[in-house]
């Protein structure tokens, strides 16, 4: 498919959570105000750190802090930073003032300080609010903190975005950071019946092989691209999911909807995998143990969820099992349990 870069510039919201991770995020900033792109707007959501995130972003922002990075060399000619803050229910009641709109995009920031973590769904959904209601935002971009962004990444996403009308979001191709040529997701496929998603090209080295834009069936929540229009018709983030697979659970209410996933292969990140949470960290074994029995019960219809259940029963939860004792992980594997037993406690919505 061809395409060609529109010279109609629609504005962007893009929405950062920072849970006490500032060295993550000021790199991940640092990367967003080399793009190419002009007409943007970032919106970072403090998720209750209890660090000095805020402190070191804001210094960030006044140009104390100078980020060194692989992937790209520091520039301090936007610094000072323009930082506008509030707190959560002060985003939901504060219009932007009209002088800091005309602020160069690369040239100011938006804070939403949270009095807790509200996990990735509700964090990112209170910065979405703020966006609909206050800043007139054609496209958002969710986008983890732990990444690294190529300059042209919004180019090539609109690009894609624009392709059909029917195309509601589209996500890049992303790459590990500590190995940037190896891929982590081209594309996404989804096996609702097993609760699981695949990662297409996950560890090949890229060699082009996966350069064709293509309809997917899953995007990752680490950068994911949607239509305004989209979330006004489907509503938010599931906030019930609080962290892993409420991306997923977007996608499938995306496509119910009529709406088309792409991939856009020129699109690039690179990412920190799990650096926020440990691979097998009780936090993840809780939400993978919960989570994967609410996104089926909820979108699926009676004999894919019981299919669900002999496979979890059969096989998933030995395999689980094994990995967890085999690597000493015994408090991930309780955390696992008690996501299975509360998963109860949600069942009440279907």
């Amino acid at each position: 498919m061809k395409y060609t870069i529109s010279f109609k510039w629609p504005k962007i919201s893009i929405i950062i959570l920072n849970w006490n991770g500032w060295k993550d995020t000021i790199e991940c900033l640092e990367s967003l105000y080399q793009i190419t792109y002009p007409n943007y707007e970032i919106i970072l959501v403090d998720n209750g750190s209890i660090d000095e995130s805020i402190k070191k972003i804001s210094e960030y922002c006044e140009g104390k802090i100078k980020v060194e990075s692989q992937f790209f060399k520091y520039d301090d000619n936007n610094k000072p930073i323009k930082i506008i803050e509030y707190t959560r229910e002060e985003s939901a009641n504060k219009r932007i003032e009209s002088e800091f709109e005309n602020i160069n995009s690369n040239k100011k920031l938006i804070i939403i300080k949270n009095e807790k973590n509200y996990g990735f769904a509700e964090g990112n959904n209170i910065g979405i609010r703020y966006s609909l209601k206050y800043l007139k935002m054609d496209y958002f971009l969710l986008l983890n903190n732990d990444t690294v962004v190529d300059r042209n990444i919004l180019n090539e996403l609109i690009n894609v975005s624009r392709q059909d009308d029917n195309i509601g979001a589209v996500g890049p191709k992303i790459y590990y950071y500590y190995d940037k040529n190896k891929i982590n997701f081209a594309g996404g496929k989804l096996f609702l019946w097993r609760g699981e998603i695949k990662n297409i090209g996950k560890n090949c080295i890229d060699k082009g092989q996966f350069d064709k834009i293509k309809q997917v069936d899953f995007i990752q929540g680490s950068c994911f691209f949607v239509k305004k229009e989209i979330i006004t018709k489907i509503g938010y983030l599931d906030k019930d999911y609080f962290s892993y697979f409420e991306d997923t659970d977007w996608c499938i209410r995306i496509k119910k909807n009529g709406f088309k996933l792409f991939y856009a292969p020129k699109a690039k990140i690179w990412h920190k995998i799990a650096s926020s949470t440990d691979t097998l960290s009780p936090l993840r074994g809780y939400y993978w143990g919960r989570n994967s029995f609410l996104l089926v019960k909820k979108n699926s219809k009676k004999k894919t969820y019981y299919l669900f259940i002999l496979y979890f029963i059969t096989f998933k939860f030995w395999a689980i099992s094994i990995i967890l004792f085999a690597r000493k992980k015994y408090k991930s594997f309780v955390f696992f349990i008690k996501g299975l037993i509360d998963i109860n406690s949600l069942y009440n919505r279907f």
